[in-house]
């Protein structure tokens, strides 16, 4: 499930989203993700799961900044420019699973949603909040 590497090379499967399809970039601009290449993908090292591509709200970035994780001010010097409402951003699963239960969840790109999401969140809960299901 996770990735061994984040070079890409030799032989390995493809990292797979929540619908078990090949993962779909998050986002490049904001540059986001674990490895910082736009997406979600993770491996063992990623202890904090940063699997869930969501789309940031007004709402949700307040709620994340009260608990402690500020996604909203920038930080320059670790070539961070802040979120702002309506910017993709790779989430840790369980800092929106936090956000579900407070009622305060973004919306989910299930595309581009790493598979190991779904050990900290339902899919049918996922599927709730998706702005990728026709």
């Amino acid at each position: 499930m996770f990735r061994e590497d984040n070079g890409g090379g030799g032989g390995r499967r493809p990292s797979r989203n929540v619908l078990g399809l090949p993962l779909e970039p998050c986002s490049h601009s904001p540059l986001t993700g674990f490895f910082r290449n736009g997406s979600c993908d993770t491996s063992r090292e990623d202890t904090a799961s940063h699997t869930v591509c969501i789309v940031t709200t007004e709402e949700f970035l307040a709620f994340s900044k009260a608990a402690g994780n500020d996604l909203s001010t920038p930080l320059p010097q670790y070539g961070f420019p802040g979120l702002k409402p309506g910017d993709r951003w790779c989430l840790c699963a369980p800092r929106w699973q936090e956000a579900f239960e407070a009622g305060k969840m973004p919306r989910v790109v299930l595309r581009a949603t790493h598979e190991g999401a779904l050990e900290y969140c339902a899919l049918e809960d996922l599927k709730r909040y998706a702005v990728d299901l026709s």
